[in-house]
């Protein structure tokens, strides 16, 4: 999208978001290594999957074709306008996660903590971008619709797939063969939000709603100033 762009700030916007985004991948990256995988987590199956999703489903070249030249830049601006709805997503975890003194409370190692109110900070304080860069290059509120309603249960359902593989591999839960389709899975998740611990699933659905408004603006959501105060001190 780099080269379509015509406003200077929206195009320094864009190139900071992707050099946070690169050293988000490297801090994820560094996690699965030097923590998941000394403790004998597998993580490529999940990673495949995003892997397959994005460089294949969501390719420039969708599983190597070449897009018709006459739907190139509607392909790209359907693209950011997922990514948009992702990056609201991503926003209200990101508030909850700044604001959940629930954490501390039961004792969370403190820099674990910081590192996931850390991630949720920088969540806030880029959220604008994918939006702004979507509404730059023509995409409208009608596709940003349909598009939300594909998102939003395909994010929540590959963050519930996920999930369900790390708790496969702990024998505390093997035996309730955890999944997306489980219906202990989903129970399990609402039952652990009514400690405070993770936010309840249908709390979680609800707040995409605002994603649908025709005059949704994500500088409304989360406070940008908590996130840059948070970053600084973190």
């Amino acid at each position: 999208a780099m080269p379509l762009i015509t406003d200077e700030k929206l195009t320094a916007d864009v190139q900071a978001f992707i050099r946070q985004e690169a050293m988000h991948a490297r801090a994820h990256g560094g996690a699965i290594q030097v923590y998941l995988k000394k403790r004998n987590l597998e993580t490529d199956t999940i990673t495949k999957k995003m892997d397959w999703l994005f460089t294949r489903l969501l390719a420039d070249k969708p599983f190597g074709k070449a897009v018709p030249k006459a739907l190139e830049r509607r392909w790209l601006v359907l693209r950011l306008g997922l990514i948009a709805t992702i990056e609201h997503m991503t926003c209200v975890l990101g508030t909850y996660a700044l604001n959940n003194p629930n954490w501390e409370k039961a004792g969370a190692d403190p820099v674990l903590l910081d590192l996931i109110r850390w991630h949720g900070a920088e969540e806030i304080e880029h959220r604008s971008v994918a939006f702004d860069l979507y509404k730059h290059l023509g995409g409208d509120y009608l596709s940003r619709y349909y598009l939300s309603l594909v998102a939003v249960p395909a994010i929540i359902g590959l963050w519930v797939d996920g999930a369900a593989h790390l708790m496969k591999q702990d024998e505390r839960f093997k035996a309730r063969k955890p999944g997306l389709l489980s219906p202990w899975m989903w129970a399990e998740w609402a039952r652990i939000s009514k400690t405070g611990m993770l936010p309840h699933p249908v709390w979680l659905a609800a707040q995409q709603l605002a994603f649908f408004s025709p005059w949704y603006d994500p500088a409304s959501e989360g406070d940008t100033e908590a996130a840059l105060a948070y970053l600084r001190n973190s």
